[in-house]
């Protein structure tokens, strides 16, 4: 009677353990239910290699008028244009005069600056760089170099912009003060070169000079 009951509880171990062999194999069988992983998936964030967001600010900020200059730099603006619009060169010695010292004049050899503006000029009064003076004055412009001891106010923007990145608008701007003879010349250099002024932050004349 005990080898019976022996044999019968063996029986029943042995029926038991392939069942349990088959539940192991299923758990990893094809379709079964992946195991369910408790960690927290890591995720990588990628910058685009090609992100332009640096270059839009390559061009530099374009002004009109005068509101946003500071007081000095509008009052001696102001005084320049009033000045040129009497067409007498020798309506700007009061202005030079009180700058502390002349600007910086093309082929400023000559101690005095009506003399230098007037050798610029292509008629004998200087009325020619009068207008010159007044169209470069009534362009836009850019604040350039600011917090270094060249800062300035600086007419036309030209001066300072790209000239490969100017609009249809900025075109017929630019065309104002140079022909497009002058524009192809500049385009083979690469900057603008016609005649620019400068003003200090402080209002003094800087500059008034063309070329490179």
């Amino acid at each position: 009677m005990r080898l019976m009951t022996l044999a019968v509880l063996a029986a029943t171990l042995l029926g038991a353990l392939p069942s349990q062999a088959a539940n192991d194999t299923n758990k990893n069988a094809p379709g079964s239910s992946p195991p369910v992983s408790t960690q927290t998936p890591t995720v990588t964030v990628t910058t685009p290699a090609n992100d332009d967001s640096a270059g839009a600010q390559a061009t530099p900020q374009v002004f009109y008028g005068d509101a946003d200059l500071p007081a000095p730099v509008r009052e001696l603006r102001q005084k320049l244009l009033a000045a040129i619009k009497t067409g007498e060169l020798e309506s700007l010695r009061p202005i030079f005069a009180a700058n502390g010292g002349n600007p910086d004049l093309p082929g400023g050899e000559s101690d005095d600056p009506i003399a230098t503006l007037k050798l610029l000029a292509g008629d004998p009064k200087g009325r020619e760089i009068l207008a010159i003076m007044e169209d470069v004055l009534e362009a836009g412009y850019v604040h350039v170099d600011a917090g270094t001891p060249q800062e300035a106010y600086v007419w036309p923007y030209f001066a300072r912009y790209p000239l490969n990145k100017l609009t249809g608008p900025q075109m017929v701007e630019l065309f104002r003060l140079i022909t497009a003879g002058d524009f192809q010349d500049m385009q083979d250099k690469g900057v603008y070169s016609f005649y620019r002024l400068g003003i200090s932050p402080q209002g003094k004349w800087q500059f008034f000079e063309d070329g490179d």
